[in-house]
């Protein structure tokens, strides 16, 4: 069963298209990396699926559901917003800026939505953040405020937050961007270990190195369009678009 797709989703602020027909299916347990130069397209694709961003045009599936069919902006699948909520809260979303609350520790942070969205009980919600900061590594900092952690620290709260709300996919828009260079291994590793357990990845990453080693497929993005999409070991040794091979030869 495909987790989310996309089909012909384009989307313009203004005159200018940033996505334009992109079609991606993403399969149960799948990773798959999608890398290119800064302006692509690839993070507002990745808003567009979890409605950060509205779609002027395509579809959207979550679990086979369909969610949107959009022209010309307007979606025309009827459904409670109740019903499309639900199905959004399947997929977990991990920014490249960490957005924890500074005024709550890190429990508080982790267990925010499931007790205010999914409405677990608090005893219940403090269990599961517990072995969910374990998990991640985090099991020493638990009471302590994002303004006293690293960013790589700050960046396994916000992954420890998604997982939280038990998501079936999690995206992840450059998650290790904004981190200095020593840091980032640690975030990178936490990821690989949710792979490693099964947990469907969309990742948008200029990480060559995860994607190489962690993803089922690598997507190619430029200037709004999937140019080229197949296994790693295809993409970064004999790319057949050219302007993959000249991307990944100003990056590697």
């Amino acid at each position: 069963m495909s987790m989310v797709k996309a089909v012909n989703v384009s989307k313009a602020f203004g005159s200018r298209a940033v996505l334009k027909s992109v079609s991606l299916e993403v399969e149960q347990k799948e990773v798959i990396c999608i890398i290119g130069p800064s302006g692509a397209g690839k993070s507002t694709f990745l808003h567009c699926l979890n409605r950060l961003e509205r779609i002027d045009e395509g579809r959207i599936y979550i679990e086979d559901k369909l969610l949107f069919d959009c022209n010309n902006g307007v979606n025309r699948v009827k459904m409670s917003s109740a019903e499309r909520a639900a199905a959004l809260l399947e997929m977990g979303m991990v920014f490249q800026r960490f957005n924890l609350f500074p005024h709550k520790t890190v429990i508080e942070n982790v267990m925010l939505a499931p007790v205010h969205v999914r409405k677990v009980p608090v005893k219940e919600a403090r269990e599961k953040a517990e072995a969910i900061l374990a998990r991640v590594g985090l099991a020493d900092k638990m009471a302590d405020f994002p303004s006293r952690l690293s960013g790589g620290q700050q960046q396994r709260v916000a992954i420890a937050r998604a997982l939280a709300m038990e998501p079936k996919i999690m995206l992840f828009d450059e998650p290790t961007s904004a981190l200095d260079p020593e840091l980032v291994g640690e975030v990178l590793s936490v990821m690989k270990n949710l792979a490693g357990g099964g947990m469907t990845m969309l990742v948008v990453t200029h990480e060559m190195g995860f994607a190489r080693e962690v993803a089922d497929r690598v997507a190619f993005m430029h200037e709004g369009v999937i140019l080229e999409l197949g296994r790693p070991e295809d993409i970064f040794t004999h790319p057949q678009n050219e302007r993959t091979r000249q991307f990944l030869q100003s990056v590697l």
